[in-house]
């Protein structure tokens, strides 16, 4: 029952693994899919935006032509030198006369002649009464009084008003004539009504009959002209007033807008194309994406569920071939399966079961090793206790026979033994004035050998007495000092060990006034203890070796607290070798 309970796990951790990656996949597919889809619906709206604004641009530039030929021809006909004297004699007080007025229309009727569209041309005077045609009528019953003042703003220029009041089929422009003899004061009016239809749009612009819709519109919000009937006027004098922003919906209808500004009549010209006109394309696109993305799912899930198969239903014949290592039993395994992963498998597993075999057998063997071990140490620690009981009755022998130089030195080498023998309790720390103690005693018993040849001298000021480092640091050193400072020499010789420091580091000092090294047996030196290399023989420094790599390992270079060794010295002028470690512990004793 366990094993269909654990097959029947399998099967559905296989299935959820397989779900897993169809999962993924089609997240993935969605993403690439939609980041694609989106990026080509933008490239190819941007590209109708700029066409629609070019086209925009050239059916501006030729409405302003057809405006340009008009106000090219109303100019001839202002500055004519018959139309100037007649409204410079009519200001003076000398009024047209009707043959004068008579001769106008082979004048006035040139822009009617040059230019399609034009309706009329209609002269006033400065007070506004007609000239021509002959009716007697009054620029004031044309046309708004505001339209008459802004003219007269222009100071000459042609001003495109919009549709005729009286007339809805029409446009209005209106030009004041500047009399030219009389500082260009002004001397009347030229009316000019031009036919609506000369400016509508019917076609789309572009040509392409893609159902674009163009809005001509006055400045003060008036249908010029249009060629979509369901775009109110109102709307459009909105979409003119509102922001530039380039997507509006009208009703259910989206549009991109393009706005063009004349800057001749200051009408302007509004394109609204329907967002689906433009992006009539991405409709293939996207039937194109998402036939790939169900194509590539069903291939990707029958390819997943076949290897699924090869790769499973092996390993279960495995697993269920490994099942009796739950026993406690490790041996191997025959192979199962003809498949190359599956007999590595095999491999692996037979040669695990045969280390593991091996490992069982070393720590059986280490813990009857280590046993003994124990007990061989349990019998070592008597052989301490053996010396210094030695050493005590051999102390209170030379008391007896007023041995006292001998017993001191006794005493030293007792506790010299004692320090260097038995196990720190704080991990190999101790205080620097146990240090310095310990190196008195090597000192001592040193001195008993040498006797005047050596001198020897230790400055340590009382607040560093507290400071922890690793015990016998400084032993190793004073050593080197002695072996190759003093018993190199035949004369005398003096070994300095000076204590300085601050409240965050402490500087020791070991100097001696012996041979001292040349430049290239310090490189080396130097050299091999960067490296971790330096070789036995006598004179390589192998206390020095021992000293700096226990500095490495009780110093490590945490918050940048670290401990640095540095050594000089010369040939005939001795050696010193300076230790600088950080505080620890309490500096104050």
């Amino acid at each position: 029952m366990r094993r269909i309970l654990s097959m029947l796990k399998l099967n559905t951790l296989r299935n959820q693994m397989l779900l897993g990656f169809l999962a993924v996949m089609l997240i993935i597919l969605t993403f690439v899919g939609g980041i694609t889809f989106h990026s080509v619906s933008t490239l190819l709206k941007n590209n109708a935006e700029k066409h629609i604004q070019q086209t925009a641009i050239q059916a501006n530039g030729r409405l302003e032509s057809v405006l340009e030929q008009i106000n090219s021809l109303t100019t001839l006909v202002s500055t004519n030198d018959y139309i100037q004297q007649l409204l410079l004699r009519d200001i003076e007080g000398h009024p047209a006369t009707f043959t004068e007025r008579q001769a106008l229309p082979s004048i006035i009727n040139l822009v009617q002649i040059y230019t399609d569209g034009i309706k009329s041309v209609e002269l006033y005077n400065k007070d506004g009464v007609r000239l021509y045609p002959l009716d007697g009528s009054t620029l004031r019953d044309k046309v708004p009084e505001d339209w008459i003042e802004m003219a007269t703003r222009k100071e000459g220029s042609l001003v495109w008003f919009g549709i005729d009041p009286l007339d809805s089929t029409s446009l209005v422009a209106i030009r004041q004539i500047s009399l030219i003899d009389r500082h260009f004061t002004t001397g009347g009016y030229l009316l000019i009504r031009s036919d609506r239809d000369k400016f509508a749009l019917k076609d789309s612009l572009s040509g392409e009959g893609d159902g674009e819709t163009v809005l001509l519109l006055a400045p003060d919000g008036q249908f010029i002209t249009s060629n979509d009937d369901s775009i109110s006027q109102k709307t459009a004098a909105k979409l003119v007033e509102e922001s530039d922003d380039q997507n509006v919906s009208i009703g259910k209808r989206s549009f991109i807008v393009v706005k063009q500004r004349s800057s001749v009549t200051g009408w302007t010209l509004l394109i609204l194309t329907p967002v689906n006109v433009i992006t009539k394309g991405i409709s293939v696109l996207r039937t194109t994406i998402v036939v790939s993305a169900l194509m590539g799912t069903l291939l990707f899930t029958l390819l997943s569920f076949f290897l699924s198969i090869l790769i499973t239903r092996p390993v279960f014949r495995l697993i269920k071939a490994m099942r009796s290592t739950r026993l406690g039993i490790l041996k191997p395994i025959e192979n199962v399966s003809s498949t190359m992963e599956i007999q590595e498998l095999n491999y692996s597993y037979n040669k695990m079961v045969d280390n593991i075999n091996e490992l069982i057998q070393l720590v059986y063997e280490k813990e009857l090793s280590r046993s003994h071990t124990e007990l061989k140490a349990l019998q070592a620690q008597i052989n301490p206790h053996f010396l210094f009981n030695t050493l005590d009755v051999l102390y209170w022998s030379l008391l007896d026979r007023d041995e006292d130089q001998l017993a001191e030195y006794v005493v030293a080498m007792s506790d010299l033994f004692r320090y260097t023998i038995t196990g720190s309790s704080k991990g190999g720390w101790v205080k620097l004035q146990d240090e310095l103690e310990h190196v008195k005693r090597y000192l001592l018993i040193m001195k008993m050998r040498f006797e005047d040849r050596l001198e020897w001298e230790i400055e340590a000021p009382p607040e560093f007495s507290n400071v922890e480092l690793p015990r016998l640091l400084l032993q190793p050193l004073v050593e080197n000092a002695v072996l190759h400072g003093v018993e190199s020499k035949i004369e005398p010789g003096w070994i300095k060990l000076t204590v300085a420091g601050d409240e965050e580091w402490v500087t020791i000092t070991v100097e001696d006034d012996g041979m001292g090294m040349d430049e290239e047996m310090l490189r080396s030196l130097v050299e091999g203890l960067d490296s971790g290399k330096v070789s036995s023989s006598k004179d390589s420094g192998v206390g020095i070796a021992n000293v700096h790599r226990r500095l490495q390992l009780f110093f490590s270079r945490e918050n940048e607290q670290g401990a640095a060794m540095t050594i000089d010295s010369q040939k005939g002028q001795g050696t010193r070798i300076n230790i600088k470690i950080p505080v620890r512990g309490d500096k104050m004793p």
